[in-house]
């Protein structure tokens, strides 16, 4: 796979779909409190069949790339579940989903489905900001007994924040796009002009600052 022409197409699916808005004049604001000029919804590709099939495909082929053939494929709650569940079906193995926290009645399961103890399995996720809900859901399959070979996602925002926090747990992690090629893509696109590509640049350096 072309790592290079497949994270451009990636990000140009994601802005031609909407499934990220940029917004530098009237930023978006996070439930973290944070002021954002890019709000990310991966799950609204779901609803585009070709886009659905080529995003399913490629994430398939990273893993098989960098993990092999895993004995289980495990998806983040709640928007890596679908993703997940499609790689799944194209690799013919089994599905399981970890939530963010026990389920407060019944079995009270954090992890839905069935994998065997010592069994492989990389996880999904959507989109990667901080790392810390794929960590959790990274360290619940650990303490079932499962191996985690790693994490994969459709986009992530490269903060360094997250990149410490995998590299401490010690959890390979790989994004079919980023936020360098998606700025690039939507300046490239006009979606934005230089003095918003700017303005994109220094949100990422210090967003819990940024707007403030």
């Amino acid at each position: 796979m072309d790592m290079i022409n497949n994270s451009q197409r990636i990000a140009e699916i994601l802005l031609d779909t909407q499934a990220v808005q940029l917004n530098v004049d009237s930023p978006f604001q996070w439930s973290s409190g944070w002021n954002s000029p890019i709000y990310c919804d991966n799950r609204i590709t779901l609803s585009y069949p070709e886009e659905r099939s080529y995003i399913r495909g490629s994430l398939t082929r990273l893993i098989r790339e960098k993990f092999g053939e895993p004995d289980t494929i495990a998806g983040v709650a709640t928007a890596g579940i679908p993703q997940g569940a499609l790689v799944a079906d194209e690799m013919e193995i089994p599905f399981i989903y970890v939530r963010s926290k026990p389920k407060a009645h019944g079995m009270q399961n954090m992890i839905e489905g069935k994998a065997d103890k010592g069994a492989s399995v990389v996880l999904i996720e959507d989109l990667i900001s901080t790392g810390g809900s794929s960590l959790k859901a990274a360290e619940a399959l650990q303490e079932a007994g499962l191996k985690v070979l790693g994490l994969v996602a459709i986009f992530t925002y490269g903060f360094d924040l997250s990149l410490q926090n995998f590299k401490e747990a010690e959890i390979p992690f790989y994004c079919l796009s980023n936020y360098d090629v998606l700025s690039k893509i939507a300046l490239e696109r006009n979606y934005i002009d230089q003095r918003q590509l700017e303005l994109l640049q220094s949100w990422r350096s210090a967003p819990d600052q940024w707007g403030k």
